[in-house]
């Protein structure tokens, strides 16, 4: 089925991605769940560690512009631990007028373990778009995530003059909410002292659970460091950087997982391949 055939009555593309994720009798997590509707798919799992399953998302329009929504759904059953990342930046395009939105909803059973690392997302001067992130953990349940912004394209002198990202985080445990988050950034924010104060990248990095020997480590590699922080709510960890390039606020947020994973996922870091090349 070609783009045409797929594309909505609504003004842009409108794609789905459902995940489910499972152990066979070996513990090795496999991808037991894939439908998708519209463009919006994965590659084949691969198994650097064994049997944890890393999972990248493919979105073959390469970019998303106003109409357009994604909806992306994972479930990982009890036991089950999957990685899932992006093989390129995310970029939501000008737009006219209309809004674009991304809605990822994370369900964890009793003792799975999810990642959720894509690689940045760019946004482009002009862009509107609402994202959400709902995750739903249990008390046995573990998770690290990271939201990498880079707002206009620096590179290219292009700021953020107009504009606007709606973005909220909505994390809860045993179905109560543990951390409600909005973020909204237009010409304003992203110009002010209390806001991005002219940083074009952004980012904000959860796992839980904790400890608090994770956060003195990770508040020892800030150091003095400017434009970064970390803190815990209870064993939630939250950690948010402030940079003038992404790619220097991706390297420090994978300095921050190597230091988390070992404590939340019980795992040493092993970086999916994808982000090598």
């Amino acid at each position: 089925m070609n783009h045409q055939e797929n594309k909505s009555t609504q003004s842009g593309w409108q794609a789905e991605l459902n995940l489910g994720f499972a152990p066979n009798a070996n513990n090795k997590t496999l991808l037991v769940n894939r439908l998708h509707k519209g463009p919006l798919t994965v590659q084949r799992p691969f198994y650097p560690e064994g049997d944890v399953c890393h999972l990248y998302i493919l979105h073959p329009p390469g970019g998303i512009v106003g109409g357009d929504g994604l909806t992306i759904n994972v479930n990982a059953a009890e036991n089950s631990h999957a990685l899932i990342t992006t093989p390129a930046a995310g970029k939501f395009y000008r737009s006219s007028g209309a809004q674009a939105s991304q809605v990822v909803e994370i369900t964890l059973a009793d003792n799975a373990i999810v990642e959720w690392l894509p690689q940045e997302t760019i946004i482009y001067e002009g862009a509107q778009l609402k994202s959400t992130v709902k995750l739903h953990c249990t008390a046995s349940s573990r998770f690290i995530g990271w939201e990498i912004l880079s707002l206009g394209r620096p590179a290219s002198s292009e700021g953020f003059d107009y504009g606007c990202a709606d973005l909220n985080w909505q994390i809860y445990l045993e179905n109560q909410p543990l951390l409600l988050e909005r973020l909204f950034l237009d010409s304003k924010a992203f110009a002010a002292r209390w806001g991005l104060q002219g940083y074009s990248a952004c980012g904000t990095l959860f796992a839980t659970p904790a400890n608090q020997q994770t956060l003195t480590a990770i508040q020892e590699l800030i150091g003095d460091s400017a434009g970064r922080g970390v803190t815990r709510i209870g064993d939630l960890l939250v950690c948010r950087a402030l940079d003038s390039r992404s790619d220097k606020l991706r390297g420090f947020f994978e300095q921050v997982w190597a230091i988390i994973r070992p404590d939340t996922a019980q795992r040493a870091v092993c970086a999916p391949r994808i982000w090598a090349t």
